[in-house]
């Protein structure tokens, strides 16, 4: 992909599976990477390469620090990918500080560190920011109200933010993927890969959940000169999940004959 190499990208949330993937994509194209998060140890397995500071995107001094330090050691930054985001989520039982929790990561946590970058992208001519939001932005999930919500406004975010820093050159999309295999996905499956494709398959046209990489490869992409005149965009990256609709992957009419 054109336009990658020797550029800065920064990724909060980048110690996850995900998170690594999206690292591991970005250095192999030649691009400067740092990351935000709170995981230490998860820091750590990421090497000596990338720039990793433990920071909580919930506190403006912690994230104006981190860009500082990204922009000390690599010159500035060219691209922010804002993947950081809670789960925390108990429909309609949650209480008030589970909203706010909630609100403040996944929604206004990336506004932050889009302001944070803002100067500094600007200053380079230019940017591009990804936000990951979720298939579940888009349709109602039993039990699931927080997550959802949150997703959904920063879905709309994405849009308003693409239209509002156009003018400075900066490109801002959002990437939505469908089930992924993820921490959330190991830990409820007991890390068993094929009985989580096996869940997963009527929900996906493809048949099975999304690997860390092939998402990766997607946000490369919305930051590389291929997509150069890809702004305010979501794209799906799920398998089918959000094309499919209610009927499933599977025949519906032949169940009303057993």
């Amino acid at each position: 992909m054109r336009g990658l190499s020797g550029k800065t990208a920064i990724v909060t949330g980048g110690a996850t599976l995900i998170g690594r993937a999206v690292v591991h994509a970005f250095m192999e194209r030649g691009v400067n990477v740092a990351v935000a998060d709170i995981d230490a140890e998860g820091g750590v397995r990421l090497g000596d390469d990338v720039f990793f500071s433990v920071t909580d995107i919930r506190d403006d001094a912690q994230i104006e620090r981190f860009v500082s330090q990204t922009v000390e050691r690599f010159g500035g930054v060219d691209f922010l990918v804002n993947l950081a985001c809670t789960y925390v989520d108990d429909g309609f039982a949650s209480p008030r500080s589970d909203w706010t929790e909630s609100l403040d990561v996944n929604v206004v946590s990336p506004v932050m560190m889009a302001k944070a970058v803002h100067p500094h992208m600007a200053d380079r001519g230019g940017g591009s920011i990804v936000n990951f939001t979720s298939i579940s932005a888009k349709v109602a999930q039993t039990g699931r109200w927080l997550y959802p919500v949150g997703k959904a406004a920063l879905l709309q975010l994405t849009r308003n933010m693409a239209m509002d820093l156009a003018a400075d050159g900066i490109r801002v999309n959002s990437v939505s993927p469908g089930w992924t295999w993820s921490k959330v996905m190991v830990e409820l499956s007991g890390d068993d890969r094929v009985k989580t494709d096996r869940v997963a398959a009527p929900f996906h046209l493809l048949g099975r959940v999304g690997n860390p990489e092939e998402v990766a490869e997607v946000v490369v992409f919305l930051c590389s000169d291929n997509s150069s005149f890809v702004t305010g965009a979501d794209y799906a990256v799920d398998g089918g999940y959000s094309a499919m609709g209610p009927e499933q992957a599977e025949p519906a009419i032949p169940k009303l004959m057993e």
